[in-house]
C-alpha cells in the first residue's frame, strides 16, 4: 500500500509540474500577464476553469511579476444549479470572488428551438456579461480555461463549418478593443487537466444546459480526433504544432501573402491586367 501511495504521489507531482510548466510557457510566449495586471479569472465550475485558477495561484507565488486576481462566476439561473458550491470552495482557499447573476438560461431556452444546439447563443450571452463586468471594474485581462484540445477542435469546426483556417488564439483583443482575453492553458492537454482535477478533488459542476447535448458539432470533432489519435499516436500534437507554424506563401489567401507581385515583371506591376474583363 505504501508503495502504491508513493507511486501515486510521484505521478501526481509529475502531472502538476507538467501543467505548471506548460501554463507558464504559454504565459511567457504570448506575454499574457505583466506586472500590475488585474486578471479576472472566469470560473465556470468545470475541470478546466478550476485547473486554470489553481495553476495561476501556483505560478503567482513564484512569478517574477505582481498581478491581482479575482475569480468570477456567472450564475445563469439553470434549474438545479448548486449555487453554494463555488463560493464555498473559493472561501475555503481564501480566493477573492464575485458571483454575477443573469438569467441567460431562460433567454436561450426561449430563443433556440428544441433539438438545436444552444452553445452559440449561450456563450455569446455569457461572454457579454463577463466582458461588461471586466470593463466596468477595470480588469485588463480576462483569463479563460480553454486548453490545447479546444484550440484544435475549433480549427476543424471553422474549417468544416465556416470555411476559414482559424482556430482559438491564446491571446485575443476583443473587437471593441476594451478587453484582452488570455488562455493560459493553451499548451495543456485536456486529458491531463481532467486527471489533475480529479486528483485535486475539485467540486466540478456539470453543465446541464448545452454540455449535455449529444448532437453538438464539437462532439463529432472530438470523436474524429480521438479516432485519429487511436490509429496514429501523436496526431493531435502534430496538428497543434501546425497551428503554431504557418506558411502563408503555401496557402491561398492573397490578403496575407503578396502573390500578385511574386515574379511579376515591372510593366505588368505598373498596369495590372484584368483577367475578369469580359466576364458576364
Amino acid at each position: 500500500m505504501e508503495a502504491l501511495n508513493r507511486k501515486a504521489n510521484y505521478e501526481f507531482n509529475k502531472l502538476q509540474r507538467r501543467l505548471r510548466r506548460d501554463t507558464g510557457r504559454a504565459i511567457q510566449d504570448f506575454n499574457m500577464i505583466e506586472n500590475g495586471d488585474r486578471v479576472m479569472v472566469c470560473l465556470s465550475g468545470g475541470a478546466d476553469s478550476f485547473t486554470l485558477l489553481d495553476m495561476l495561484l501556483n505560478l503567482r507565488r513564484k512569478a517574477p511579476v505582481d498581478f491581482e486576481m479575482l475569480a468570477v462566476n456567472l450564475d445563469q439561473k439553470q434549474p438545479g444549479f448548486p449555487a453554494d458550491v463555488l463560493p464555498s470552495y473559493l472561501e475555503s482557499i481564501g480566493m477573492p470572488y464575485k458571483i454575477l447573476e443573469q438569467d441567460t438560461y431562460s433567454v436561450v431556452r426561449n430563443i433556440v428551438p428544441d433539438g438545436d444546439t444552444m452553445c452559440g447563443l449561450c456563450s455569446r450571452l455569457r461572454r457579454g456579461a463577463l466582458y461588461t463586468f471586466a470593463r466596468e471594474q477595470g480588469f485588463n485581462r480576462i483569463a479563460l480555461g480553454h486548453h490545447r484540445d479546444d484550440i484544435i477542435e475549433t480549427l476543424f469546426l471553422n474549417m468544416f463549418h465556416g470555411g476559414k483556417l482559424k482556430a482559438m488564439p491564446p491571446k485575443l483583443l476583443s473587437d471593441d478593443g476594451a478587453n484582452v482575453v488570455i488562455r493560459p492553458l493553451a499548451y495543456c492537454r485536456e486529458a491531463d487537466i481532467k486527471t489533475y482535477a480529479e486528483a485535486r478533488g475539485f467540486p466540478v459542476i456539470p453543465c446541464n444546459l448545452c454540455g449535455s447535448q449529444d448532437n453538438l458539432q464539437r462532439q463529432a470533432i472530438k470523436a474524429m480526433l480521438r479516432e485519429w489519435d487511436r490509429k496514429h499516436s501523436g496526431r493531435s500534437e502534430t496538428i497543434f504544432a501546425a497551428i503554431r507554424n504557418l506558411v502563408p506563401s503555401h496557402l491561398a489567401d492573397p490578403s496575407h501573402y503578396d502573390f500578385r507581385s511574386l515574379g511579376s515583371r515591372a510593366e505588368a506591376a505598373a498596369g495590372s491586367q484584368n483577367w475578369l474583363a469580359g466576364e458576364e
